[in-house]
C-alpha cells in the first residue's frame, strides 16, 4: 500500500478513536485535572507494557538526544493544552469548546509551512473549510455563538497541541514510544496540579487511556507518513463522530446534521486525496 494511502488511512482511524473521547469525558464524574493524569498513566502504561513486549524502548537508550524534545512535547500536548481546555471549557461554554479548538487546521497550516516546510495548497485549504464550515453548521445549528473570556484560553488548546505535533514528527522515535514519552511526561506534569486540586479515580479513566494509547498510536503513525497538515485536516470533524454517536442512541436528525455532515464528508474525501509535498515541490 502506498505511503500517502496508509497515512490517510490512519488518521481516519484517528477521527473515528478521538470522536469517542467527548462521550468518555463527558461520563468522567471526578476532578477534571485529575482525570486527565490518571488517564495519561493509563495510556502511559498500556503502552510501556507494548514497548517492553516488543523491545522497542532500546531506541531510547540509543537516541537519548530525544528525550528533551519529547518532555517539550508532553509539556505542549498534554500538559499545557490540557490545563488550557480545562479551565477555558468552564469559563465559556460546550459550543465554544468544540469549535475553536477545530481551530486546530489552521494552526497547523501556519506551523507546518513554518518549521515543517509543508506545502499547504489551495486545495487542503478549500476542503479544510468545507469540514470547518460542516461543524460549525451541525455544533450551531442556526445558533448564534456567544464570546467568553474562556474562549482566548480555549484557542490556546490547538495551538499547544500543534505545537506538539511538529516536536513529535521531529522525534527519532517509533510512534508507539512517542506516544509513551508523552503520556509519561504528561502525567509527571500533571500529578502536582491533581495533588494541588484534589486525586480523584474514575473508572472512566481506564477508557480515556484506552482512547488516548491507541488513537495516538494511529496518529503519530499517520503524521510520520503524511504531512502534518493533510492529517490535521483529515482528523478534524472527529466531533461529528461524537454527534453522530448521539443520533444513533436515539437524538433527533435535523436538516442542520444532513447539510453539516455532507461539508463534512465532502472535505475530508478531498483532503484524503490531497498529495503531501513540501515547499520545494517534494512529495514525502
Amino acid at each position: 500500500m502506498r505511503r500517502e494511502t496508509l497515512g490517510a488511512l490512519f488518521a481516519v482511524a484517528g477521527t473515528f478513536i478521538y470522536g469517542l473521547e467527548p462521550v468518555v469525558i463527558k461520563s468522567n464524574p471526578s476532578n477534571p485535572i485529575s482525570f486527565a493524569a490518571f488517564s495519561a498513566l493509563v495510556a502511559s502504561g498500556f503502552l510501556w507494557g507494548s514497548l517492553l513486549w516488543s523491545g522497542g524502548w532500546k531506541e531510547i537508550e540509543k537516541e537519548r538526544s530525544g528525550l528533551k524534545k519529547a518532555f517539550l512535547m508532553g509539556l505542549f500536548g498534554t500538559a499545557l493544552a490540557y490545563l488550557a481546555y480545562s479551565f477555558g471549557a468552564r469559563m465559556s461554554t460546550a459550543i465554544n469548546a468544540a469549535l475553536i479548538t477545530r481551530s486546530e487546521v489552521l494552526f497547523s497550516f501556519f506551523l507546518s509551512w513554518l518549521f515543517l516546510g509543508e506545502k499547504i495548497t489551495r486545495r487542503l485549504i478549500g476542503y479544510s473549510a468545507a469540514i470547518l464550515a460542516g461543524l460549525v453548521v451541525v455544533i450551531l445549528q442556526g445558533r448564534s455563538m456567544e464570546l467568553h473570556l474562556g474562549d482566548f484560553l480555549l484557542l490556546l488548546v490547538p495551538l499547544f497541541w500543534q505545537l506538539g505535533h511538529v516536536i513529535a514528527k521531529k522525534l527519532p522515535y517509533s510512534p508507539p514510544t512517542i506516544a509513551a514519552l508523552r503520556n509519561t511526561f504528561g502525567f509527571l506534569l500533571l500529578l502536582p496540579l491533581a495533588v494541588a486540586t484534589g486525586l480523584e479515580f474514575s473508572r472512566f479513566v481506564i477508557a480515556e487511556g484506552l482512547v488516548i494509547a491507541v488513537g495516538q498510536l494511529v496518529w503519530y503513525r499517520s503524521i510520520k507518513l503524511i504531512n502534518l497538515s493533510k492529517a490535521t485536516a483529515i482528523i478534524t470533524p472527529a466531533p461529528a463522530v461524537a454527534i453522530g454517536l448521539s443520533i444513533m442512541l436515539g437524538e433527533s436528525f435535523t436538516l442542520y446534521h444532513a447539510v453539516g455532515f455532507i461539508l463534512i464528508t465532502l472535505g475530508t474525501l478531498g483532503a484524503v486525496r490531497t498529495k503531501s509535498e513540501l515547499r520545494t515541490g517534494t512529495a514525502l
